[in-house]
């Protein structure tokens, strides 16, 4: 049950992160500097994070095959 919850905010954050990809594209000339900059740092977070919660699944993932 765990792998599912977390295969879900895995996707929250992975729709998160095209939504801000998206934005960062379309307004890029508009926005400020301090806008480019938190939004790029932003997506660095994401990204990061979507790693990291991809690793963790992969990893519940191998050790339910051991069973």
């Amino acid at each position: 049950m765990r792998i599912a919850y977390l295969k879900v905010l895995f996707g929250i954050l992975v729709v998160t992160e095209i939504s801000l990809v998206g934005w960062l594209v379309s307004n890029f000339t508009e926005a400020t500097t301090l806008m480019r900059t938190t939004g790029l740092t932003a997506m660095a977070a994401l990204s990061v994070t979507i790693f990291a919660f991809h690793r963790r699944i992969e990893t519940l993932i191998e050790s339910l095959r051991e069973l």
